[in-house]
């Protein structure tokens, strides 16, 4: 009876002192909802996206048939007789995340916290019109390349959900390039140089400048990444398609100056972002 009575106390104890889910802190998480549900519940969105790709796959024809047409800044000399390639991103430009950044802001959990459980579902949903887009590319005999900074050792479940979702993907090379595969880093230059050497690359997709232009040139301040869409405007819409993501990305980096442990606490970052206003 004695022993009866210290476990009953010990769980009073126990469950006095327990986080329960009420109890969970996501007041910083909860600063994205309006970004999240604008992705999830706007028909705007969809809109957005669904024009992305129907205007991209309008080129294609044009793009083909002009041999000196290419969307590599540095793709120069000898690649008009080469075969035609498109090269996308995967996250929110292919795949939809945004169940992930749903759960965060749920759990008050930040990035890379539940990351890859999320990746090893292989359950992201295909954006609108991204299907219809690559199929048709697909038949015009387009190679399609991923590249993505999805790590490597999500490689498995990241090729099974493009599979799942019927998305063209070849056998025959490597056509899905990861992050810390073969070397690569971040910067994804060094992927889209490689694929120049074989292919005439048409149209680049993407949900951040660096998907278009080398790291170097966009870890920038906010007014000079601005000032890279002027510089290259013959790009846009035409050989480069950027895909909105208010969710994340580059532009919150440009935010903290490129350094996230400039501002290690969460309070800093939103006093950070305050300022961005004035």
């Amino acid at each position: 009876m004695k022993s009866l009575r210290h476990i009953f106390l010990y769980c009073i104890i126990f469950f006095s002192h327990a986080p329960f889910a009420s109890e969970i802190d996501n007041s910083y998480q909860k600063q994205s909802l309006l970004a999240v549900l604008y992705k999830r519940t706007s028909a705007e969105y969809k809109a957005n996206t669904f024009q992305i790709y129907i205007s991209a796959k309008s080129n294609i024809d044009k793009a083909l048939i002009d041999e000196s047409w290419t969307a590599l800044l540095n793709q120069k000399n000898g690649y008009q007789s080469l075969p035609p390639a498109i090269i996308l991103d995967i996250d929110e430009t292919v795949l939809d995340n945004s169940e992930h950044q749903v759960r965060s802001i749920k759990n008050g959990t930040s990035y890379p916290v539940g990351w890859k459980e999320w990746v090893s579902e292989e359950s992201a949903n295909a954006l609108p019109g991204a299907k219809e887009y690559l199929s048709y590319a697909d038949s015009k005999g387009i190679k399609i390349f991923y590249v993505t900074n999805r790590t490597h050792d999500l490689e498995e479940y990241t090729r099974n959900n493009l599979k799942a979702l019927g998305l063209p993907l070849d056998n025959d090379r490597d056509v899905l390039l990861m992050k810390n595969e073969n070397g690569w880093a971040s910067d994804k230059t060094s992927r889209r140089d490689l694929i120049k050497k074989d292919y005439r690359v048409i149209q680049i997709f993407g949900d951040q400048l660096d998907d278009f232009i080398p790291l170097e040139e966009t870890a920038t301040s906010i007014g000079k990444r601005k000032a890279l869409i002027d510089k290259y405007a013959s790009m846009w819409g035409e050989k480069w398609y950027m895909l909105i993501n208010p969710m994340y990305g580059e532009w919150e980096e440009a935010l903290y100056e490129h350094c996230w442990s400039c501002f290690p606490e969460q309070s800093d970052r939103v006093d950070q972002r305050l300022k961005a206003l004035d």
